[in-house]
């Protein structure tokens, strides 16, 4: 399982870091993250968007606890860079990126 986790994670930061390259060579808004105000408005731009943008900010909520009680349960330690990973390049790669390495501390013990 730890492999397909592995596997996982680098599908899931490439696929939608993709189109956030793409951004960031049209804007210049590098990462989302150098015009927040621009994208917080393309985020909440309408309905649709708006209705994607806070279901993935309630999982990524949801996440970042389940993730912290992972996290002291099995030991896993550094557990904080997969939180930086996750608000930097995103939830679809920090998810397996956390899973693989809670499966990396469930086979140390």
């Amino acid at each position: 399982m730890k492999k397909a986790y592995l596997v996982l994670t680098i599908i899931g930061f490439a696929l939608p870091n993709y189109f956030v390259l793409k951004e960031t060579l049209s804007s210049g808004n590098i990462l989302l993250w150098t015009a927040p105000v621009a994208t917080l408005q393309s985020m909440f731009a309408n309905n649709i968007t708006t209705a994607f943008s806070i279901d993935l900010l309630y999982v990524v909520m949801i996440f970042l606890w389940l993730s912290y009680r992972e996290a002291q349960k099995h030991q896993i330690k550094g557990y904080g860079w997969v939180w930086l990973c996750t608000f930097a390049f995103g939830l679809a790669g920090g998810l397996p990126l956390f899973l693989y390495r809670r499966e990396a501390a469930k086979e140390q013990v």
